[in-house]
């Protein structure tokens, strides 16, 4: 698929990853529905994406919510166009152990309220925004079609995130299933893998963590953004890539 022929949500817009993604999308010409909660940071995108070859049109979006997804997909449709790339970019981090000790000796442990919402955030709302882009893709007979996945290389596991780690993996899992399901429709699925980024995420991680992942990136530094984005220009691109997804990370061992 040619960049400029792109029509794309992308979600999670407002920072990080989703921000670059929907920067490069737009100095390449494409159109793009940008949606997330943070109204501020979709304000100040709007800004940075002024005079760009590309168009974004700003949306909020909660992709917890099935009527709001429904309501956004609609409405992305009728504002850029017959939506052809998907971009689920949205993600929270809520670290916390399975069980740890307090100062005291008592067990703590994961609240249940708290892995619900990881999981809601980076699994079901994936999975809601798939369903309903590659319908609105089917009915209207749009080829190629594209869904790309943001998943993680935490998604191997890594202390204190059980939540993040597993819907991370169960992302992957999804991405392989939909790439098998999709192709008869001409829609591929393929995923991201980023290593420790410089988002606002990241700086949610503690600094003696953050500290520590670092010394196991041979590169010895975090990604950025806009180097996320170069994967995603390639998949775009590449016809024959699905089922897939890529690492990067800086060659990290962690």
């Amino acid at each position: 698929m040619k960049l400029e022929d792109v029509r794309a949500i992308v979600t999670g817009a407002a920072s990080g990853i989703g921000r670059g993604c929907c920067l490069g999308l737009a100095r390449a010409g494409a159109q793009v529905a940008a949606g997330d909660v943070q109204a501020a940071g979709l304000r100040s995108l709007e800004a940075e994406t002024h005079g760009l070859p590309g168009r974004v049109v700003l949306l909020p979006l909660d992709v917890t919510q099935e009527t709001a997804v429904k309501a956004f997909v609609a409405e992305a449709a009728r504002r850029i166009g017959s939506v052809n790339t998907l971009v689920n970019s949205a993600g929270v981090l809520r670290d916390g152990w399975l069980v740890s000790r307090d100062a005291e000796g008592f067990a703590r442990k994961l609240p249940t309220a708290q892995w619900r919402s990881v999981l809601e955030v980076n699994l079901t709302g994936p999975y809601l925004l798939a369903r309903e882009v590659v319908a609105q893709m089917v009915e209207g007979g749009v080829r190629p079609g594209l869904v790309v996945n943001i998943s993680s290389i935490t998604r191997a596991g890594n202390p204190g995130q059980s939540a993040y780690a597993a819907s991370k993996a169960a992302l992957d899992a999804l991405t392989r299933t939909w790439a098998l399901e999709l192709a008869s429709f001409g829609v591929r699925a393929a995923g991201i893998a980023p290593g420790l980024t410089d988002t606002p995420m990241a700086a949610q991680v503690p600094e003696a963590a953050r500290q520590e992942m670092l010394a196991k990136i041979p590169l010895g530094r975090m990604g950025r953004p806009e180097e996320i984005w170069l994967a995603l220009k390639f998949i775009v691109e590449c016809d024959y890539f699905t089922g897939r997804v890529i690492d990067v990370d800086g060659g990290a061992n962690f």
